[in-house]
């Protein structure tokens, strides 16, 4: 199933150490294929499902519940799709 790169970025924070950025997803919407170039953290703000495909094709569906962190490391790869029936949020924050 193709996706389009739908989802809303909005840049809350920039400077010489961190970026945060809130996406927004309605039903569906995806961020288009990217690869991490920095550490960081996403912070759910909505509980839901996120569909994650990888760039070696690997489809994964994440469990997300608000306010409940996940760190990963910079170098990773895929689309991220919000795989609920209701609009979903989350906050990325990466470390320069």
């Amino acid at each position: 199933m193709s996706y389009s790169a739908s989802a809303k970025s909005t840049l809350q924070h920039d400077n010489e150490r961190t970026r945060v950025t809130l996406w927004e997803f309605a039903p569906g919407d995806a961020t288009g294929w990217h690869r991490h170039q920095l550490d960081y953290v996403i912070v759910p703000l909505t509980t839901g499902k996120l569909k994650l495909l990888g760039s070696d094709g690997v489809e994964n569906e994440a469990d997300l519940t608000a306010g409940v962190s996940y760190f990963r490391e910079a170098g990773v790869e895929h689309d991220v799709i919000n795989a609920n029936d209701f609009a979903f949020a989350f906050l990325e924050v990466e470390f320069k």
